[in-house]
């Protein structure tokens, strides 16, 4: 399920750089959860090398994995896929129509602006309600929608699984890294927030690194 969000403004805040970024945004949708074992192996038509339920959330999949997930569940759906080229070894061959009708990862100020949900603390919650960490994990990933969403109704966009984002992190300094977001089962609450960052190589594979999709309009 698809949430829709509606158009507006906030400040992007990038924590290694010192800076604020005032960001505008169009109305975009977002999904409630992140994409399960369930749903990736349905449509990619295999499993990712993440173990777990079902409905954990998948994990092991790489940012070029992730873009040829969103192409194939818009082909599947009857919708215009959104990326095209050949991602080469660094996905940097890989080119984004944002208007077309298909699903995509959300940007990186997209995904903030959802996560927050108005809200402009560290987190939209407590810790322990609204995420899965470190600290109450048991060192693996849950099932998805089994902490409280934040005011729009997305679940686990802190903890449980960190999330890619389309966005090069810096391609100044770390040429083609990607962005991923919202800290995983393993990360202590200085990892599990709003603005906390990361980046590495679009073909990465962990097992706390997984994805949620977007559509524009």
């Amino acid at each position: 399920m698809l949430v829709p969000v509606p158009a507006g403004e906030f400040v992007l805040r990038d924590e290694a750089a010192k800076r604020d970024l005032p960001v505008s945004l169009e109305a975009f949708a977002i999904a409630a959860l992140p994409v399960t074992r369930e749903l990736y192996a349905a449509v990619a038509g295999e499993d990712a090398a993440s173990g777990g339920a079902p409905r954990a959330p998948v994990s092991d999949v790489s940012w070029i994995e992730a873009v040829r997930f969103c192409n194939r569940l818009s082909r599947s759906a009857g919708l215009s896929p959104c990326y095209s080229g050949d991602p080469g070894p660094d996905g940097l061959g890989i080119g984004c129509d944002r208007r077309a009708s298909g699903y995509r990862l959300p940007t990186e100020a997209e995904w903030e602006y959802a996560c927050r949900a108005g809200d402009s603390g560290v987190r939209y919650g407590d810790l322990d309600e609204i995420a899965w960490h470190r600290g109450n994990s048991g060192g693996r990933a849950h099932e998805v929608a089994t902490r409280a969403p934040n005011a729009w109704g997305l679940h686990d966009t802190i903890g449980n699984v960190w999330e890619w984002c389309w966005d090069l992190y810096d391609p100044r300094v770390y040429g083609p890294y990607r962005v991923f977001r919202g800290g995983g089962w393993n990360d202590l609450p200085r990892g599990c927030r709003a603005s906390c960052r990361r980046k590495s190589h679009p073909t990465l594979h962990t097992d706390d690194l997984g994805f949620r999709i977007a559509r524009s309009g």
